[in-house]
């Protein structure tokens, strides 16, 4: 979360989402939790710790609490999300209900700087069972001058108990022109030609712009939608052990790309096959998921998600 309190500083887009807070923070009548709601990588959690800058007046970076914030350092603000397995070098799937249990005893103390305390749980949607009652809990006793923000990219994998109990907020895509001025800061070496590849697919995205710059030439791309076509068992085993042996960022990205053939073809194909695409695309998203969140294993998964693909293409 390093990345987003920097970002949080000079937050590019939003200013409507900002508006919407300022608003009811300014009328004194400020929910005592927010769940931002949108696609993954629009910058949610930047948008988060905007949030919390404006209620710890840390807004200009160079104060000392602008700093203290920026360092992860502020006493009023905890940031809590999947802790980093550095054994395995990769972000835990879940968030458990010892990460989320001290966020009572927190937002129950005295601020420091004598006004608000803040909690942000950032992918709220990685929490399990445990730490997700664990939180309910705290929402059904809310304090005075204590917030909570969540961010999540699928809320309706959230309790609907927590759901009922947060404002929420739906955070949009960003325009063009706001992608252009975010890669220009994160990506200058980015050659003008790939810019133009990735944006397109992005879809408002700034980090999965990142991850498409990563994919230089657009391999995968390439690669989902020759699984809508169908391959050879051969070509679909030699593609899952690759894959499966990929870091997260490129199993995510695959699946995502492998997601956007299915939902554009759906868009354009007569309303039953439309239909069926639109069922193997969540039938997919499910399998990300699950893989991702109990670490399974990720060449049976991309098996199963070409084989799921295949059976569309051929529908």
């Amino acid at each position: 979360m390093d990345a987003a309190r920097q970002a949080s500083l000079a937050l590019v887009g939003h200013e409507a989402e900002l508006a919407v807070f300022a608003k009811a923070f300014a009328s004194g009548r400020l929910h005592h939790a927010w769940l931002l709601t949108g696609p993954e990588g629009i910058g949610k959690t930047a948008l988060a710790f905007r949030m919390a800058r404006i209620l710890l007046n840390a807004q200009d970076g160079a104060s000392q609490a602008g700093h203290l914030v920026t360092a992860g350092s502020h006493p009023d603000l905890l940031a809590v999300g999947r802790s980093f397995d550095e054994k395995r070098q990769r972000f835990r799937g879940e968030i458990v209900a010892d990460e989320i249990r001290p966020i009572n005893a927190f937002m129950h103390r005295t601020a420091a700087e004598g006004g608000w305390r803040v909690v942000i749980i950032d992918t709220a949607e990685a929490m399990n069972r445990n730490a997700a009652n664990a939180l309910l809990k705290i929402l059904e006793e809310p304090p005075a001058r204590a917030i909570l923000i969540l961010t999540s990219a699928t809320p309706g994998a959230l309790l609907p108990t927590i759901r009922s109990r947060v404002r929420k907020l739906s955070v949009l895509p960003l325009s063009e022109t706001e992608m252009r001025r975010v890669l220009d800061r994160v990506a200058p070496e980015a050659e003008p030609q790939e810019i133009a590849r990735v944006l397109p697919l992005a879809q408002g995205s700034p980090g999965r712009a990142l991850t498409l710059l990563a994919d230089k030439g657009g391999a995968l791309e390439k690669l989902a939608h020759e699984a809508l076509s169908g391959m050879p068992a051969g070509r679909t085993l030699d593609v899952a052990e690759t894959l499966g042996r990929s870091g997260d960022t490129v199993f995510a990205l695959f699946f995502g790309l492998l997601g956007n053939a299915l939902a554009n073809a759906a868009r354009s194909a007569p309303l039953a096959r439309g239909a069926h695409l639109a069922d193997v695309w969540h039938q997919i998203a499910s399998l990300r998921e699950q893989t991702e969140r109990f670490n399974l294993d990720k060449q049976e998964a991309v098996i199963e998600a070409l084989t799921l693909a295949a059976t569309a293409g051929r529908s």
